[in-house]
Order: C-alpha cells, then sequence, then structure tokens
C-alpha cells in the first residue's frame, strides 16, 4: 500500500515539473504550453484542425480555441485545401516561423524529473 503512496507522490512532482515549465514558457514566450505545441507541430506542416486535433490529444473545442488564440497573434494562417475547398488547413505565417526559431522547439530547458520523462519517451 506503501509503493501507491509513494507513486502518488512521484506523479505529484512530475505534475508540479510540467507545471513550473508551463508557467516559465509563458512567461518566456507569451504563449501557454498547448498554443508552443501546436506551433512545434506545424513546422515544415500543413495541417488540417483535425490532425491537429489528434496530433496533441486535444478535444475539437480546445484545438479551436488555441487555433483562434494563435491567429490573433497572427503565427498561424489558414488556408483552404486545393483539391476540396470544403477543408481548412493551419500553417505557420512568417511571424510563427520567427517564434519556432525563438522558442527551439527541440531545446528547451526541462528540469530534471522531465529530462528523464522525455528521454524515455525518445527511447520508445
Amino acid at each position: 500500500m506503501a509503493e501507491v503512496g509513494q507513486n502518488l507522490c512521484k506523479i505529484r512532482d512530475v505534475y508540479r515539473a510540467i507545471m513550473n515549465f508551463e508557467a516559465d514558457f509563458q512567461r518566456k514566450f507569451n504563449l501557454c504550453l498547448n498554443e508552443g505545441m501546436m506551433l512545434c507541430s506545424l513546422q515544415n506542416n500543413k495541417l488540417s484542425p483535425k490532425e491537429i486535433s489528434q496530433l496533441l490529444g486535444l478535444t475539437t473545442s480546445n484545438t479551436s480555441k488555441i487555433i483562434n488564440s494563435l491567429e490573433v497573434k497572427m503565427l498561424i494562417k489558414r488556408t483552404l485545401g486545393k483539391t476540396d475547398k470544403r477543408q481548412m488547413y493551419i500553417s505557420l505565417t512568417e511571424k510563427g516561423n520567427q517564434k519556432i526559431d525563438e522558442v527551439n522547439c527541440d531545446r528547451q530547458n526541462f528540469s530534471p524529473i522531465l529530462n528523464n520523462i522525455v528521454d524515455i519517451v525518445a527511447e520508445s
């Protein structure tokens, strides 16, 4: 039974590390973590809102809110599909590409806990 409590404490530590990382990320880049993940996902990609939603594991509603927020910040743009005009695609603007360079998606300073998790995920 004590192991369950220890595991919950470890999960709490991970949760705190993620919260601290997100707060720092927001201060540095004026982006929430979901906005940053969406920008990184769009780097060199043009994706539909549904693809973004699935990739990031977000609800359609949350994805829509983040798309709108990034569009207001002029970091992304919407374009219609070439073959199906009903299909919408999201891509980075020039300002969005500059923000990606600033954020540097692959080289964030993680806490030791998050470094370990990122390494484990990278190996799987």
